[in-house]
């Protein structure tokens, strides 16, 4: 956190328009910063990670990434920054059970899930709302794609460029929120 303030400091950067984003390890840590600091983070983006609390050592974090959170139970109904979640129904890495688990916890009950298929992207994006309310989580179910980021460039490590532009989606639901002074 201490990393995070002071860039937020020294580039006079709106505090309230902070943002996280990673992919596997990063996607997790994103995922753990959106848990721990809601207050600090506006939202959060999860590209083929496992969820916070998932793991507790090397072995069950393997184990989670292969087969998907063992009996992964959220922290409780404690706040959790906006998230939206990416992950490849192919991926051999991270079993695509963790992005399904990162967004149940990022949404609670009393949301509601808007399933669209996203015309010649080959991907099923599922918006969780509040009656009225911007959305809480959105989650990104890649078909075909492997362990790599969606939208990324040819000459990358990890990408996949055909998919749909995680970046520029994250960036979209990045601005629609902001934290609360």
């Amino acid at each position: 956190m201490a990393l995070t303030k002071s860039i937020v400091s020294d580039y006079d950067a709106d505090p309230s328009r902070v943002y996280v984003a990673g992919l596997s390890a990063g996607g997790a840590m994103a995922d753990v910063l959106g848990h721990c600091y809601p207050d600090v983070f506006a939202a959060v983006g999860v590209h083929s990670g496992v969820p916070a609390g998932a793991a507790t050592d090397v072995v069950s974090a393997l184990a989670a990434m292969r087969s998907g959170p063992a009996g992964h139970q959220s922290s409780g109904p404690r706040p959790v920054a906006p998230t939206i979640v990416f992950h490849g129904d192919a991926d051999k890495t991270v079993h695509e059970r963790n992005g399904a688990a990162i967004v149940a916890a990022a949404h609670s009950k009393s949301t509601t899930g808007d399933t669209t298929s996203v015309a010649g992207q080959h991907a099923t994006r599922t918006v969780y709302a509040e009656s009225g309310k911007k959305s809480t989580a959105e989650y990104w179910q890649l078909h075909g794609v492997g362990h790599a980021w969606s939208g990324g460039s040819a000459q990358g490590s990890y990408t996949h460029p055909g998919g749909v532009d995680a970046s520029a989606e994250m960036l979209r639901f990045f601005m629609q929120h902001r934290t609360e002074p």
